[in-house]
């Protein structure tokens, strides 16, 4: 179970670093705003989740592994980006692709992260909070990413991109509860996550929108 949970850590840590890093090239951030755009993404979501269930100081500050596997991941990706730029349409592609790819991988990792992290601090019977907890650990990193590259988060508006997280949640803090099957259910939740975000990026699922007329 340690092993599972130490991979998935790490996994999340470098998808959302990656997107992180990502998004700070394209809003034209230096080497700096890009380390620190990583660091946000890879870290943000779990502080949030540390500071709802009183474990402080957060995990980040008592072991920073997880900013140093994200500073050395966003500086990876700077390097590469930086000596081998390409044409603005072959990267708008690569870059949708990248940031889907990385996004739905950390958002999948950190989702049940969070709910098996409930489950340690004695919350096991309590879904709901499982549930909050893993959302907010899966998705707080991205729409922190985005408020600083001040744009919208895409959690608000994109291809169901929190009920994904939401039903991964569910489906792992579910199967934990009622079965005590610790490993199925975090296999379980992270395939939910990824099917479904998935499914809605090639069906472009979309939740319902108001249509403003224009103005």
């Amino acid at each position: 179970m340690l092993n599972i949970m130490l991979v998935l850590d790490m996994l999340g840590t470098i998808a959302f670093a990656i997107s992180g890093a990502l998004v700070g090239i394209r809003h034209r951030m230096d080497w700096f705003g890009v380390n620190v755009l990583a660091i946000v993404t890879a870290t943000g979501g779990g502080i949030l989740r540390d500071i709802i269930i009183g474990d402080h100081p957060p995990v980040m500050f008592r072991n920073p592994i997880y900013v140093l596997v994200a500073a050395i991941t966003a500086n990876v990706v700077f390097v590469v980006m930086y000596f081998h730029p390409h044409r603005p349409k072959r990267l708008s592609a690569v870059y949708d692709m990248l940031m889907f790819v990385f996004d739905t991988l950390g958002v999948a990792a950190f989702t049940v992260d969070g709910v098996m992290l409930g489950v340690a601090h004695g919350y096991k019977h309590n879904l709901f909070l499982l549930v909050f907890l893993g959302v907010m650990t899966g998705v707080g990193g991205g729409m922190i990413r985005d408020v600083l590259a001040d744009q919208m988060p895409d959690v608000l508006r994109k291809h169901v991109y929190a009920i994904a997280s939401i039903l991964g949640a569910v489906v792992t803090g579910f199967i934990v509860r009622q079965f005590d099957m610790r490993r199925t259910g975090i296999i379980a939740g992270f395939c939910v996550v990824v099917l479904l975000r998935v499914l809605a990026s090639h069906f472009k699922w979309n939740l319902p929108k108001v249509r403003l007329p224009e103005e």
